[in-house]
């Protein structure tokens, strides 16, 4: 956006901070929401990674636990049932989760330790134990006093002997695993796997492995066939709720922080302190011309702003905008010292008594400075050379209370005062006889009225009946055509200032100006 329509809509500029910051706080939110879910799943995976490596470390306790205790049992093989049976009973009484202890001779299971001497092929109770192996383990869905109830067999083969050793079978259960995960919700389930079979833990029932869905994690036991395997996901919805709360939570905090940076730091007015610092401004000065001859008499003090990438900015927008933002002041004062900068040249140049005409904001008359920058102005200006003119609005009488005071001040300091573009603010004519005003300017609106038929043209005419009973010099600024000037000076319009005479000049320009009007006369 120009620089030029930014100052003019200086208001919009509180919503572009709100952008900016809502933007800041989004991208701020984006980024912590990101952030924290994967620190978050890097977490949950090494919880899970840590869930599978206890659950496993656990069971395979257990399982080495009941190998330890089968070991010892291979010699009972060499013996009857009668002869070992109440020993096996009391070993596997102790051995906490056995089911039952079976002696295996030539492939058939003689001795239990849970009903005592019986004859059964081992594959009828553990059908895919591989015998001739020094040791195998399967999960069976269930065994013969027990169908329906999980178990995990266990062959430990004597040595040198054929199909001949111990059987255990153990119960097998994956609730105490499953309690872990329940602490975490995004666990949905684990499942035991051993060649095809598959132990699951909602059910606790033994599936094939093909039935089972992608697991999540998978872990395997040392020198086993044995898996572990987790199901559900990395996150849980209450993972990406607390990420999508805490970001929200810390992105408002970003974006009230970014707006009270942006606010304090980026704030438009900046622009205008920066052109001071930067020397922007420079002042041009349009002549006034007394309206009976046309020669110049005065100029006016117009302060320009050359920005650097935005060119020209509007003094109406600058002004105006300095003013809501309480710049008005540093302005003036930065006018002040160009007016004085270029004076110690126009001094040398332009005849004794010139009039020199500068517009002061009401809110600078208002302000405790005023009175002593007025003085430190007049005091660096060429002593006796000029005659200066202050021009101020209608809406300096309204606001301030001590106007009068003001105005004596003034003129105790040989100050003209101007009202400027009267008619167009309150238009209270009663100002015209409170106060001891100097001159009064005709705004450019009412000039340009002229010769047509507009509701101004009756106030104009008005205005300046008013100004010639109250002896008040005129100043009709905006002149552009010679009807307008003519229409003017016929009605007695004392000054005039616009375009048909010049333009607003640099000081060499104005120079320039002087010295052909002087040729001329």
């Amino acid at each position: 956006m120009p620089l030029s329509g930014t100052l003019k809509r200086h208001a919009s500029y509180s919503r572009r901070i709100a952008w900016s910051s809502a933007i800041v706080g989004a991208v701020f939110f984006l980024l912590f929401v990101t952030v924290l879910l994967t620190l978050t799943w890097q977490k949950r995976t090494q919880q899970h990674e840590q869930l599978l490596a206890q659950s496993r470390d656990d069971l395979q306790q257990v399982i080495s636990t009941l190998s330890d205790t089968l070991y010892p049992l291979q010699q009972y093989t060499q013996f009857s049932c009668n002869s070992v049976g109440r020993e096996l009973t009391s070993r596997a009484a102790f051995a906490g989760n056995i089911r039952a202890i079976l002696l295996v001779r030539d492939s058939y299971a003689y001795c239990s330790s849970a009903t005592g001497a019986f004859l059964l092929a081992a594959n009828d109770i553990s059908p895919e134990s591989e015998l001739e192996r020094d040791r195998d383990m399967r999960l069976l869905e269930g065994t013969p006093l027990q169908p329906t109830k999980p178990a995990l067999a266990l062959w430990v083969k004597n040595p040198g002997a054929e199909e001949t050793g111990i059987l255990a079978t153990m119960n097998i259960t994956l609730t105490p695993y499953q309690l872990l995960a329940s602490y975490h919700p995004e666990i949905t389930g684990m499942a035991l796997v051993m060649g095809n079979k598959a132990l699951l833990s909602n059910s606790n029932q033994v599936v094939n492995r093909s039935d089972l869905p992608v697991p999540l994690r998978e872990i395997a036991f040392n020198n086993s066939p044995l898996h572990f395997l987790l199901f559900g996901t990395t996150l849980a919805p209450r993972d990406y709720l607390l990420a999508l709360l805490t970001g929200l939570l810390f992105s408002l905090f970003v974006t009230a922080l970014s707006w009270l940076l942006l606010t304090r730091h980026q704030r438009p007015g900046k622009e205008i302190m920066l052109a001071i610092k930067q020397g922007q401004f420079h002042v041009e000065y349009q002549p006034l011309v007394t309206a009976h001859d046309g020669q110049p008499y005065g100029v006016e003090a117009l302060l320009r702003w050359t920005h650097p990438t935005e060119g020209m900015i509007p003094p109406d927008v600058f002004i105006g905008y300095a003013e809501t933002q309480n710049l008005i002041i540093p302005l003036t004062q930065h006018l002040f010292t160009l007016v004085a900068r270029d004076a110690q040249f126009l001094h040398q140049q332009l005849p004794q008594g010139t009039r020199l005409s500068l517009n002061l904001s009401p809110l600078h008359l208002a302000s405790e400075s005023f009175r002593r920058d007025v003085e430190e102005w007049m005091n660096t200006m060429p002593a006796g050379h000029f005659n200066y003119v202050f021009e101020i609005t209608e809406r300096t009488m309204v606001r301030e209370k001590n106007a009068g005071e003001i105005f004596a001040w003034l003129h105790a300091n040989n100050v003209k005062i101007a009202i400027d573009d009267f008619g167009t603010g309150h238009s209270a004519l009663i100002y015209l006889e409170k106060y001891p005003f100097d001159y009064l300017k005709i705004d450019r609106g009412f000039v340009q009225s002229i010769g047509t038929e507009t509701v101004t043209s009756p106030v104009l005419d008005t205005v300046l009946l008013l100004a010639k009973k109250l002896n008040l010099k005129t100043v009709a600024e905006g002149v552009e055509t010679g009807d307008q000037a003519a229409w003017l000076v016929n009605r007695g319009v004392t000054h005039l200032q616009g375009y048909l005479f010049s333009r607003p000049l640099r000081p060499e320009n104005l120079i320039s100006y002087y010295q052909r009007q002087r040729a001329l006369s």
